[in-house]
């Protein structure tokens, strides 16, 4: 190997596109080593909740490149080797091995270490108590659903999973009752999935609506679609303690949000209160933290540390919006800061580009999409002086099949007609929508500019008048 290569730390979304991009780009002889310290890499986080239902057939479905295929790629991909340390002066990572502790040089480095999810102040060491942040939570969630005796997948498990972890549910019956602490994207996504599975859901969420930064419009579109499917819906409740005996759960103590008592019996919790960015070995080596708690870049993801680089859920990002740094730990941000790292390492300085915050969430056959700051509040926080307007038209012409009433909510500044952000809930493709308003803010459009936008229209696809363009109007009216 070439002396001094371009180390990434972390193999999954972010650090393999760094990688990959590398090594096509590059114009000298560097090797590049990615060190990860679990067994998976390049799978589909997003993707979990869905193969817990069964909709999705394997782990291995949910896996982008194999191990296999990045030893292909020319990159020499280390797994199980843990970075424990950046040393603060010299260009060396410590990595703890296989075969024991040593230092790696490196003449670039890219931190790539993603986020933890958060367990809350909750115990979750009783069988039965989880969260969902990786392939091995996913393969035991599984194997807590899957009725006794029959198989999980397919054929075998992949080689990299925890076994032990998935077998200690195999024979057990699946349950009869879970409770869901937290209604973000997780909780929303894996209370389908328990009641698709034939569980009783008990969704808790503290605040008074679902997955907040979507707003209240949006989020009453999915609330409805998780109650109609029979899931038990604790808006502003909040759950204080899993109860467990003989090491397993038995239930969730709560303060109310409904007329239920409290305690609940429930056979499993899966917690999903949020994660945070594991930028810890980042900090201890001297590299700057931004506000949130990631790790603070420029617009080529440099860190305060010259020759390291820092992409992903652990690095923050400027909003487009606001033009301020900004934590958002999703896929595309992701693997596009890591491929532009890649290629700025290699010699062809990438912008890693700014954020909106564009997301989107499904429940049963709901949906909703969100962009930049949505509702007054955040604007406001922002420094804007927001009016926002909702919405609600058909997604299709009304003569059309297939129509379906869709909620769109807007934001602006009223002092310039900015737009600032949005919603879209609906059941007939309505997050999708959301991507014309991602769009919009990305070029700084007003809300005028917005309403004259020429969106296709055609009775199966849309009205003369796209539920977006609509609210638009409604909204540069008030203005």
């Amino acid at each position: 190997m070439a002396p001094d290569p371009f180390v990434v730390v972390g193999g999954d979304a972010a650090g393999l596109s760094a990688a990959s991009k590398f090594v096509r780009e590059r114009s000298d002889s560097r090797d590049v080593v990615v060190l990860e310290r679990g067994s998976w890499v390049s799978y589909a986080h997003c993707g979990t909740p869905y193969y817990v239902k069964g909709e999705v057939d394997s782990l291995l479905d949910l896996t982008t490149l194999s191990p296999d295929d990045v030893a292909e790629r020319g990159i020499d991909l280390r797994r199980g080797h843990e970075v424990t340390a950046l040393a603060p002066d010299h260009d060396a990572v410590r990595v703890a091995g296989p075969d024991g502790a040593f230092d790696q040089p490196f003449s670039d480095l890219l931190v790539a270490t993603g986020a933890t999810a958060t367990d809350g102040p909750f115990d979750l060491s009783p069988a039965g108590a989880f969260t969902l942040h990786g392939m091995d939570d996913a393969a035991a969630l599984r194997a807590l659903v899957t009725p006794p005796g029959e198989p999980l997948e397919d054929g075998d498990l992949p080689d990299a999973v925890d076994r032990a972890r998935a077998e200690r549910y195999a024979d057990d019956p699946v349950p009869d009752a879970v409770a869901v602490v937290g209604g973000g994207y997780v909780g929303v996504e894996m209370a389908e999935a328990f009641a698709a599975r034939g569980a009783a859901v008990h969704l808790f969420q503290r605040p008074d609506h679902l997955v907040p930064s979507f707003g209240p419009a949006a989020a009453a579109v999915l609330a409805d679609a998780l109650a109609d499917a029979g899931v038990h819906l604790h808006l502003g409740g909040e759950v204080t303690a899993v109860r467990s005996a003989g090491g397993r759960v038995t239930g969730v103590a709560h303060d109310g949000g409904s007329d239920d008592p409290t305690p609940l019996p429930v056979d499993a919790v899966l917690v999903g209160v949020g994660i945070e960015p594991a930028a810890g070995v980042a900090a201890e080596g001297g590299v700057a933290l931004g506000d949130s708690g990631a790790v603070a870049v420029d617009r080529y993801g440099r860190t305060s540390r010259p020759n390291v680089y820092a992409a992903g859920d652990c690095a923050e990002a400027r909003h487009v919006v606001t033009g301020d740094p900004t934590w958002v730990p999703l896929g595309l941000t992701a693997n596009r800061a890591g491929r532009a790292v890649g290629a700025t390492v290699a010699g062809d300085h990438t912008p890693t580009g700014g954020v909106a915050g564009t997301a989107a969430v499904k429940a049963f056959d709901a949906e909703a999409g969100r962009t930049g700051l949505v509702g007054e509040e955040a604007a406001r926080e922002a420094g804007f002086e927001p009016v926002t307007e909702t919405v609600r038209a058909g997604s299709r012409s009304g003569y059309y099949p297939g129509a379906a009433e869709t909620t769109v909510t807007l934001t602006a500044d009223a002092p310039t007609g900015r737009l600032l952000g949005g919603s879209v809930a609906g059941t007939d493709r309505a997050a999708i929508r959301i991507d014309t308003v991602a769009t919009a803010l990305e070029a700084g459009l007003t809300v005028a500019e917005l309403e004259r936008a020429d969106l296709a229209y055609a009775p199966p696809f849309s009205p003369v008048w796209d539920p977006v363009l609509v609210a638009a109007k409604v909204l540069h009216g008030r203005l």
